[in-house]
């Protein structure tokens, strides 16, 4: 059986998608983020619980503070896209519960009235989520560059608050002049697929 997706967007969102170091300086707008949004929204999560928050970081004074908190090699990258979005992991999504799984309401204290339970849902699940993003960031025709090399505590000091966890941080926009690094390996069918 084949996938049913056109290859030309089977390319776009995976086998010519590649994590872009370099971007133009062409500005993505807050139209096309709404548009990422809005398509990513409807991927799903474990009871609908949705955990993702994003911090744009549009300002020059906010992408100062930024820069600081990432790693040396990575800075670079983030002092010059276009546009970068904090990816964190709401640790009391819980309390949307009740208006995302209305058929269900009492999922948010039958399961998550424990804060351990509730940071790794929400880590499990804004994860998932960060991975639709990324996706819906090629689906809109941009480059994403997801980094994980920052400082954690420092980042959620400054843009966030103890309730949420900072996952990563992408760079987007338009790949710029040598954007790419070459494409690494990966695993084969057989040594990731076993059938019992």
């Amino acid at each position: 059986m084949s996938i049913v997706l056109d290859p030309a967007a089977q390319d776009l969102l995976f086998r010519e998608a590649r994590t872009a170091n370099t971007f133009t300086d062409e500005p993505v707008t807050d139209e096309q983020v709404q548009a990422i949004y809005d398509l990513v929204k409807f991927g799903p999560t474990a009871f609908n619980q949705s955990p993702l928050r994003v911090v744009l970081v549009r300002s020059a004074e906010g992408r100062e503070r930024l820069v600081q908190h990432m790693a040396e090699g990575n800075r670079p990258k983030t002092a010059t896209a276009p546009l970068v979005a904090i990816l964190a992991a709401d640790n009391e999504f819980h309390e949307e519960l009740p208006a995302l799984l209305p058929h269900f309401p009492q999922a948010k204290d039958l399961f998550f009235a424990e804060r351990p339970v509730r940071e790794s849902a929400a880590g499990l699940n804004a994860a998932l989520q960060a991975a639709y993003f990324i996706i819906g960031v090629r689906a809109a025709g941009l480059a994403a560059g997801p980094m994980t090399g920052y400082d954690a505590a420092g980042i959620q000091k400054e843009f966030l608050d103890d309730d949420h966890t900072p996952l990563m941080v992408v760079n987007i926009g338009k790949p710029g002049e040598d954007a790419w690094f070459p494409r690494s390996p990966r695993l084969s069918y057989d040594e990731v697929i076993k059938t019992v």
